[in-house]
């Protein structure tokens, strides 16, 4: 039998899967379905075919996909080329390859000082054009 106590704080949520609700992992999440709700966890990804929607607290957000809403990254999140985050954003640092898109609100916190808040009320309901590092 194979040894699963190396994967037992990680969650994955498969292309295909839809989930809505509560996740709370001390490790990784992989998500390459839909979420929508609320998460916290350590490490979570999110794969080119992903997409996370909802109130986001990670130490560290790996974006191949889309996420959206209001976001708390503790420590490093990478936006990939195929990804697209939105919404609320508080960070400590934030790498954005060519192709990769942030439309929203980014307030960045060093040396890891981000604090969880509530869910903001955007001031403003006006679209904005969406962030492409090189242009």
């Amino acid at each position: 039998m194979a040894d699963l106590s190396s994967q037992h704080s990680n969650l994955i949520i498969g292309e295909g899967v839809i989930f809505v609700g509560t996740i709370s992992a001390p490790g990784r999440a992989s998500i390459h379905g839909t979420v929508t709700g609320e998460i916290s966890v350590a490490d979570l990804q999110i794969g080119p075919k992903g997409s996370v929607t909802g109130q986001i607290n990670a130490q560290v957000i790996d974006v191949h996909g889309v996420l959206a809403e209001n976001i708390v990254c503790h420590d490093h999140i990478l936006i990939h080329r195929t990804g697209s985050v939105s919404g609320n954003l508080d960070y400590s640092e934030i790498e954005i390859e060519r192709g990769g898109q942030f439309k929203g609100q980014m307030t960045q916190h060093p040396n890891g000082q981000v604090q969880a808040k509530a869910p903001a009320t955007p001031a403003s309901t006006a679209p904005s054009k969406p962030f492409k590092p090189g242009n």
